[in-house]
């Protein structure tokens, strides 16, 4: 838990970053306002000139020794400036920007140097204990960072073959042939000679070798699947630490619905890190309730859906695949005695409570080891 720091004798720097050019605020102890520099966009060396410069100066002013503590919004930019930082000494926070308190005026003004100058003064705020004018993101390691690339590409490359078997079957379908999706690859290559349009007539030359190359890109893009599947596979084995708790992935995949690529997504996702409660669990991956209850009004708004989707979206589809491989078990109980008898509309809102006690339930066997209630392992 970060604790809180006094603040008498910190310089608050904040960086506004874009993609052409940096615009960093420099606010002196004592001064409510901060000395803005634009500086091309990353041009570190620059920066730690403009920082050195700065403190020794303000040092000069005050006559005591002063600290620097930086931070900026998490977002294109990622977290290699902030580990850059650290590197050469520099505390640095990074938050996220969603989470900042705002006015609510219709309009106001909005520049970058507006943004870097308040930015110092909520980093203040915040170093001195009031952690609700902003929300601070953990960084992660390189390897943690890295470890997330294996199943987010294997997720991309996935939807990629899906849409190129979409254009396949619409192109076809235009002219009247009905394709089944597992005749997808060499054989539908075989079967483009004697394939007639609902017409009667064979394929337009044009048509045709559309066709074929999306048939060359589709055996592709599936040999890139195989190829980051077989990654994945020896990452978790080699033993090399390539992939940060590969063991988490491992204890996870003994459980009875859940494979090696549910694994290595939860893990690499959501419990490579180190929660306090099971409240900072569900909503970490976005599936706490969010209420809004004012006066005589109250109503239910759903999940908030924070963190990432790629994560949320495996809690979701392994509800189902729990309900199916382990119908004996405490949570799939609660789920057909509460949401069982339900529409369709009812037993989907049942499985995202259910994915919700699923990421908690996963979290306590991944972290002490305590088996779901009723749930069986893997033989």
């Amino acid at each position: 838990m970060t604790t809180n720091i006094d603040t008498v004798d910190v310089c608050c720097v904040a960086l506004e970053l874009s993609k052409t050019s940096w615009v960093c605020a420099f606010a002196v102890p004592g001064d409510n306002k901060a000395t803005a520099h634009k500086i091309k966009a990353r041009d570190v060396d620059r920066l730690i000139s403009i920082l050195n410069s700065s403190k020794t100066k303000a040092e000069h002013q005050l006559s005591r020794p002063l600290r620097i503590v930086l931070c900026y919004e998490v977002g294109y930019d990622g977290f290699w400036l902030a580990r850059l930082l650290m590197a050469r000494g520099i505390r640095t926070v990074v938050f996220d920007p969603a989470s900042f308190l705002m006015p609510r005026r219709g309009r106001r003004a909005k520049t970058d140097r507006l943004d870097a100058e308040g930015m110092t003064r909520t980093l203040r705020t915040w170093l001195s204990g009031d952690r609700e004018v902003a929300r601070d993101v953990l960084i992660p390691s390189v390897e943690q960072e890295d470890a997330k690339r294996i199943e987010r590409e294997r997720k991309y490359l996935v939807e990629e073959r899906t849409s190129i078997v979409g254009r396949i079957k619409g192109l076809l379908a235009l002219h009247g042939i009905w394709l089944n999706g597992k005749r997808i690859g060499k054989r539908l290559l075989e079967r483009l000679d004697i394939m007639k349009t609902g017409d009667g007539r064979p394929l337009a030359p044009f048509l045709r070798r559309d066709i074929e190359r999306m048939l060359r890109h589709y055996d592709f893009v599936s040999q890139q699947i195989e190829e980051v599947i077989a990654e994945r596979k020896a990452a978790l084995v080699d033993g090399l630490g390539r992939f940060p708790h590969a063991e988490k992935v491992q204890r996870l995949a003994t459980l009875g619905a859940v494979g090696e690529t549910t694994a290595t997504v939860l893990v690499a996702e959501v419990y490579h890190r180190s929660f306090e409660t099971r409240r900072h669990v569900a909503s970490f991956v976005g599936l706490a309730p969010s209420p809004y209850n004012s006066g005589d009004t109250g109503r239910d708004r759903g999940i908030h859906k924070a963190g990432t989707k790629l994560a949320r979206q495996t809690l979701v589809e392994l509800a189902w695949f729990w309900l199916r491989y382990q119908p004996n078990s405490k949570l799939s109980l609660w789920w057909h005695e509460r949401f069982g008898g339900m529409g369709m509309r009812g037993r989907k809102v049942g499985i995202v409570a259910l994915a919700r006690k699923l990421a908690i339930a996963l979290w306590r066997f991944v972290e002490q080891g305590v088996v779901p209630e009723g749930a069986t392992l893997k033989v």
